[in-house]
């Protein structure tokens, strides 16, 4: 017997909206299809779109077998393909129907995105039901550089939590990619992507920045903001 989360699933679209799309499959709570984005210099991005009811919209890319980029918002994912002219990403990112590329903006795949678009869906919880968090960045103390730390698991949050706490953090502590104070910073233009869920440039808003959750906090440590935390959520 299905699990209500696969009955979920396979209630957001009916087969006939589905059929003949490139890469479709059914589980949890979203549906996931093969998608793409074309550059005229660099030529097919391709990725994997998963669609949720609650109208969240993500994007992993698998443009080069070393690719890390996951979970993009489709404007992001268009920017990653370094696609040139308008950034109008309903129209630049496709999927494959039929055997051809087709826009997402004419297919049914962004039903429940502009219903929560209409509906003013501000909500701070992402859609398994866990707080979101968008991407910070915190400056060597030695090159005065800023580097990125996604907060997408508790593991990564540890690491972002206990970096921020570290008067001398430099880029020697960095646990990512081995990085060193001669790797270049990030372009400015590339910064201002942090993962919002709703808007690839948000600069802060309740669908990318959490106050405060079991993800981010932590019951162990006794700094101020950890130990006020766990002082509130038990009383």
């Amino acid at each position: 017997m299905a699990s209500s989360a696969e009955k979920n699933a396979a209630s957001l679209f009916g087969d006939e909206d589905l059929t003949e799309m490139s890469g479709l499959k059914r589980g949890g709570d979203c549906i996931e299809v093969t998608c793409g984005c074309t550059s005229q210099r660099y030529g097919d991005a391709v990725g994997r779109l998963r669609v949720f009811a609650s109208g969240d919209l993500e994007i992993s890319c698998e443009c080069t077998p070393g690719c890390k980029e996951d979970k993009l918002s489709p404007a992001a994912f268009e920017k990653h393909s370094e696609r040139e002219g308008a950034r109008k990403w309903k129209n630049n990112v496709w999927i494959i129907l039929k055997g051809e590329k087709v826009s997402l903006s004419k297919t049914v795949l962004l039903k429940y995105y502009n219903q929560a678009l209409k509906n003013g869906n501000g909500s701070h919880k992402s859609h398994c039901g866990r707080s979101s968090h968008r991407d910070e960045f915190i400056r060597c103390t030695i090159c005065n550089k800023e580097r990125r730390f996604r907060l997408r698991s508790k593991e990564e949050c540890q690491v972002y939590h206990d970096a921020l706490l570290d008067h001398n953090w430099n880029c020697s502590n960095s646990p990512y990619d081995k990085i060193t104070c001669d790797t270049e910073e990030e372009r400015a233009s590339r910064k201002v992507y942090r993962g919002c869920s709703r808007s690839p440039s948000c600069k802060g808003c309740t669908s990318c920045v959490c106050f405060g959750c079991n993800i981010c906090r932590f019951s162990e440590c006794s700094c101020q903001t950890c130990v006020d935390f766990t002082l509130n959520s038990k009383a």
